[in-house]
């Protein structure tokens, strides 16, 4: 309750991030987040798809 009323009464009052990707022991770690894991996976492109698609064949 006192830290709500601290964001909302003073002028740099925020709220505390609580997100994975914003804790500095979860980046030491390695953790990171599963949205951010599955952007990672969606981006990437697998070597064997990009010999299939190649005319070196």
């Amino acid at each position: 309750m006192l830290m709500g009323v601290r964001v909302f009464f003073t002028k740099k009052g925020t709220f505390v991030n609580s997100h994975i990707s914003g804790s500095q022991a979860m980046k030491d770690r390695g953790i990171s987040c599963a949205t951010s894991q599955e952007r990672d996976q969606q981006e990437h492109v697998s070597p064997i798809i990009e010999m299939l698609k190649s005319d070196n064949l």
